[in-house]
Formats: C-alpha cells, structure tokens, sequence
C-alpha cells in the first residue's frame, strides 16, 4: 500500500480520544503518515472527563473512551507527531492526500468548528476532491465550510450523517443535574439541526440503525457510516472502527 499523508485538525482542548486515537492506530498501522494541527502550534489535549470518566459517576462504563481508545490515545501521545504538532495556518491541502475531523463536545472545541482557517482548508480538500473523513461534532466543521463559488457549504449535496439530535439530548438528560450544559456543545440547538439547515433536501442526512453499541475490528455491522463521493461521516465513537477502515479504503481508490 503506498503511503499516505493525512492532516489531522485538533483544538487546543477538548478533542474527544477515541475519535482521534482509534483512527490514529488504525492509519498508522497501515503506514500512514499522520500530521496534526493546533490553533498555536502546541500539542493539543483531550477531554479529560471522557479520557478519565470523572464526574460521570455510574454512566462513567457507558460515556468514558473504551480501554482500547485510552490505550491508543496513551500511545499517540508519546508521538514526536502529537507533542509537535504544526499550526493551523501552516499548512496546505496541496501537501496531503487527505483529511480527517474528529469531533469532541467540551465547549473547547469551539475555537476548532468556528476556525475561517480550518473552514477554508476544508474547502480546498473538497475542491481537490481528496477524501475527507468527519465524525460526530468534527461533521458541523466540513458543514461550516462554504464555498465562495457556490455560497453552500462543501457538503450541500452530499449524503452525510452525524452525532444524532436524540443522542446529544439523551447524553445531556442524563448528566444535567451535575454536569450542566457540558454535553451541549451549543446550548438551544443540535448537531443533527445545524447539519439539516446546510443541505439540500433534509432526506440526505441518514440517521442509521438505533446507536446501541460500540463497534470494534470483530464488530463492524454496529456501527454506521455514509460514504459519498470523497466524504465520509459518522455519528459517535461507536461508529470509529467501521468509519476508519472505511476511511483507509478511500485512500487507495
């Protein structure tokens, strides 16, 4: 398989591990070349609370990353890649084949969905028409990304998913007594409603079967994903091992 070079976005804080380092293993294990990028250029650090699962209380086995994500997550970290990551503004889509979102719900994560730089990188790797893969919150940043030839976001009239209204609300509902807002990233609205205003027809956004369990490499058929044309999305971690080899995939078409 030749190698190829994937540019990974990070906020500064608030990433969610799983959906950054499961991809992460997956591609390098395939001998990928994994770049990651930051608002400053300094490495980036995940959702404490999901990484640990403190605060959680009791759903802390349901909410927290898996032992495989936390394992992955560890090994990641030790990275020359990870601890220097380059800045947002310091790179190009000419210099990789592709491009991967991770979400995260902590309110850090704003400073990356909000990002005129990151939305315009977005553009270009749609206008090259290289693969670009969004998971979960990562979705609302390929959505944000408009074209200034069309006035439409990159994903108009693309069959796409994404972390579903009833997850996000469920997630919130269950840990609002002690942790407030932490699962809305944006209070008074939803992934699955912001995604439904920027495409064409509200039947392009798929929600998939019920979000029950957790994929893994033995368990593929729980998770769901929408592959269209160059992009790739999905909804939650429990979606991460399908959507990355899925992913994979597209780097050798």
């Amino acid at each position: 398989m030749t190698t190829k070079r994937i540019l990974i976005p990070l906020p500064g804080y608030g990433c969610d591990p799983s959906e950054v380092a499961i991809p992460w293993r997956l591609l390098t294990e395939q001998q990928h070349k994994v770049t990651f990028i930051t608002p400053n250029g300094q490495a980036a650090r995940a959702d404490d609370i999901m990484l640990t699962g403190k605060k959680l209380g009791l759903l802390k086995p349901l909410l927290m990353a898996r032992a495989d994500a936390v394992q992955a997550y560890q090994a990641m970290q030790a990275e020359e890649s990870f601890q220097q990551p380059l800045t947002y503004a310091g790179v190009c889509a000419d210099d990789f084949d592709a491009l991967l979102l991770p979400g995260g719900h902590d309110k850090g994560v704003k400073e990356y969905l909000e990002s005129d730089v990151l939305q315009q990188l977005v553009v270009d790797f749609f206008r090259a028409r290289k693969p670009v893969a969004a998971i979960c919150h990562g979705v609302l940043l390929a959505a944000r990304s408009i074209d200034p030839a069309t006035g439409k976001s990159v994903i108009y009239d693309y069959n796409c998913t994404g972390l579903l209204k009833t997850q996000e609300l469920t997630a919130y509902s269950l840990t609002r007594l002690w942790l407030g807002d932490y699962y809305l990233t944006y209070p008074g609205t939803t992934t699955e409603d912001e995604l439904l205003t920027v495409l064409a027809r509200p039947g392009q956004f798929l929600e998939g079967p019920f979000p029950l369990l957790r994929d893994d490499a033995e368990h593929l058929n729980r998770g769901f994903f929408v592959k269209d044309r160059n992009y790739l999305s999905a909804r939650w971690p429990g979606d991460l091992y399908g959507f990355s080899l899925a992913f994979i995939e597209m780097l050798t078409e």
